[in-house]
């Protein structure tokens, strides 16, 4: 139960994620995305086989918590107005917009807490709705490439060592298959990942899976 619950919320928060990479994209001069169609809500258009259909059925049947993502959207770096600059924003609007989620998550446990209302399979819908863009934000803004927090330290960083760093997104795959096989990504992401959730448990005074 509580996977069917996890799968569309998945979905919906990948949709989003790409959606308005393209969208901060197209404001800052790359039509691309808008123009392969891609600057939509339509599920059908993000859908990635390995992300969206195999990984989150991987995670089902090894009872693992659900992971996924859609098809990226295509960004063309020479088509934005300032292109360093403009490629961290791109790269920040997806996880901001899972960041955004949680927050729109807490303030509704918040609410639900204060009138000791029993929220039950909602609230259960409202913690799904954290955990997994809880886990997506912290995920993407690590600065591994191809990740978004590298796009991100790349426009941080001066023009030169910039570029050097972005060298590294040829090895992208081989580093993240380490890095998982390592476990390396739990001892980051795990101890953040509880961290903010006990915050948030104790900011809006809730229970898990109810009131």
């Amino acid at each position: 139960m509580i996977f069917l619950l996890y799968i569309p919320i998945l979905f919906f928060s990948v949709v989003l994620h790409e959606y308005m990479h393209g969208y901060v994209a197209y404001r800052c001069g790359d039509d691309t995305a808008y123009l392969m169609g891609r600057l939509t809500f339509n599920p059908l258009a993000h859908i990635d086989m390995t992300g969206t259909i195999i990984v989150p059925a991987l995670c089902y049947f090894s009872g693992l918590p659900p992971f996924g993502w859609a098809k990226p959207v295509p960004v063309n770096f020479y088509r934005l107005n300032d292109p360093k600059r403009d490629m961290g924003k791109v790269a920040l609007a997806g996880p901001l917009s899972n960041v955004l989620l949680i927050i729109i998550g807490a303030v509704i446990l918040k609410f639900f807490a204060a009138l000791n209302i029993n929220a039950g399979i909602f609230a259960m819908a409202v913690f799904a709705l954290i955990s997994v863009n809880l886990v997506l934000s912290i995920f993407n803004l690590l600065p591994i490439p191809p990740l978004d927090g590298s796009k991100i330290m790349a426009a941080l960083l001066p023009r030169g060592l910039s570029a050097r760093y972005m060298q590294l997104e040829r090895y992208s795959f081989l580093i993240i298959i380490v890095l998982m096989f390592t476990r390396v990504f739990n001892y980051i992401i795990t101890p953040v990942f509880n961290f903010v959730f006990d915050f948030i448990l104790k900011f809006t005074g809730a229970g898990y899976g109810g009131f």
